[in-house]
């Protein structure tokens, strides 16, 4: 075991100007429904092109409204890929939709757009490109799917805060776009979501779907939830809003360092980038072939090197989705294999030199000796 100080696999950034922040709002005494949401909103508008921006309490509850906002319901369809984060599905069976999961592209983790296509059919309503790691989908062909069948995109950008594809920002290209704000995110308000779309109505339902269906006190309109965000974390939203783009930079930077140390080591591939792409690099994931993940990330563990395997389940092979008969109800190779390969190392803002050289080295080491 190394007596070297463990690397975490992620280091959530709270710092003074959050707690400031989070004291002066409670100070205040205008902790939810004040005037901190609506401003955070206005400034996180700026990351999306000036698209009406609507906060809720999680990117769960985004994608959940979302859904709904846009008129996805019972009998309707979704293509979503399984190789995410279980809240994709959730969000679609939330709405009593039925989401079809489909394959990705090995080589970018996000979906592959002739899957998609293969799986259009008369009860599509929508398609769920997920930006995995902070890479954006090919949104030039999903939206090009979406257009020829009249299908809504919902773009889950829960890790890619600033990604972008061909030079317009993720959120700002389907018709809804979808943010979290978890702590081990890009940025976070310790808990919450973001809601984007270029559609006014589309945002004025989702204001009141997150508010039990009204905008003006007791003047209820519509069913909805309770899934407001407080004034406590859209204050510390904005104050991590204001260093996010330092921040994509560092890790930005922080992956190329890693790439370039590890792009002759035998056995793994380092990310793709297409050219069309900004990587923003919530998780920098590498593949670790011949089934020696495992091996090597408990080689790294000796080394007090974190890394995390995101997501060694594919979404389809979780009980709530499987069928009747407690089987998948689709065969996704290429998930398959990605699942039992992946392998997600540090790369967060703060790594030092002499940390990125340690992961750099570890991995070599752990790759030699699996």
């Amino acid at each position: 075991m190394s007596t070297d100080a463990f690397i975490p696999p992620a280091r959530p950034v709270i710092d003074d100007q959050d707690i400031d922040a989070a004291v002066r709002v409670l100070r205040s005494g205008m902790v939810v429904q004040g005037p901190e949401v609506e401003a955070f909103e206005a400034e996180f508008s700026k990351v999306v092109d000036g698209r009406h921006c609507v906060a809720v309490n999680s990117g769960t509850s985004a994608l959940h409204l979302s859904l709904s906002a846009l008129g996805i319901g019972p009998g309707d369809e979704v293509v979503v890929p399984s190789f995410t984060f279980a809240a994709s599905g959730n969000a679609v069976r939330l709405v009593g939709a039925t989401p079809v999961f489909v394959d990705v592209d090995p080589r970018t983790f996000t979906l592959d757009p002739d899957a998609v296509r293969a799986a259009v059919g008369p009860r599509t309503a929508g398609i769920m490109p997920v930006h995995l790691y902070g890479l954006p989908a090919d949104m030039t062909q999903i939206q090009q799917i979406a257009d020829e069948h009249g299908l809504a995109v919902l773009e889950d950008a829960a890790q890619a805060h600033a990604a972008r594809w061909d030079d317009v920002p993720v959120g700002a290209i389907g018709n809804a776009g979808c943010f979290s704000f978890y702590p081990t995110k890009n940025m976070h308000s310790l808990e919450g979501g973001m809601i984007t779309t270029g559609d006014a109505q589309v945002a004025r339902t989702l204001r009141l779907l997150r508010n039990q269906g009204m905008e003006a006190r007791y003047a209820n309109e519509i069913v909805g939830h309770n899934v407001r965000l407080t004034d406590v974390a859209a204050a510390i939203g904005r104050t991590q809003l204001t260093r996010l783009e330092t921040w994509t930079e560092q890790r930005r930077a922080n992956a190329a360092t890693l790439s370039a140390g590890l792009a002759d080591v035998a056995g793994i591939t380092t990310p793709l980038v297409p050219e069309q792409a900004r990587h923003v690099y919530h998780q920098y994931t590498i593949r670790i072939a011949d089934g020696r993940r495992d091996a090597v990330q408990a080689h790294l563990r000796e080394q007090q090197i974190g890394s995390a395997a995101y997501y060694p389940t594919p979404v389809h092979r979780l009980p709530a989705f499987l069928d009747e008969d407690g089987k998948p109800t689709v065969e996704l190779p290429h998930t398959e294999e990605v699942a039992l390969e992946v392998l997600s190392l540090p790369v967060y803002p703060g790594l030092t030199d002499d940390e990125l050289s340690r992961v750099v080295e570890g991995v070599r080491g752990a790759v030699s000796a699996a």
